[in-house]
């Protein structure tokens, strides 16, 4: 299940980058701006990505220590 939330928000970044590319304004800077948009949506998701894939599958997990004696 959780394995799901990473294709849905691939998808959607996938159309936000189609419709960044599609509705940028004609000019002189127009590929610059598609790229700086397509990129940012790209290394957004990739940050995202990272960051819940460790906190769902942890390389290094807590140990436990006994702080406190049991008495």
């Amino acid at each position: 299940m959780a394995g799901y939330n990473l294709i849905w928000v691939f998808v959607a970044s996938i159309i936000a980058s189609a419709a960044a590319f599609v509705l940028t304004p004609k000019g002189e800077n127009q590929t610059v701006i598609r790229t700086a948009i397509v990129m940012t949506i790209a290394c957004c998701y990739l940050t995202w990505a990272v960051t819940y894939l460790a906190q769902l599958h942890p390389l290094i997990y807590p140990k436990k220590t006994n702080l406190r004696p049991h008495e």
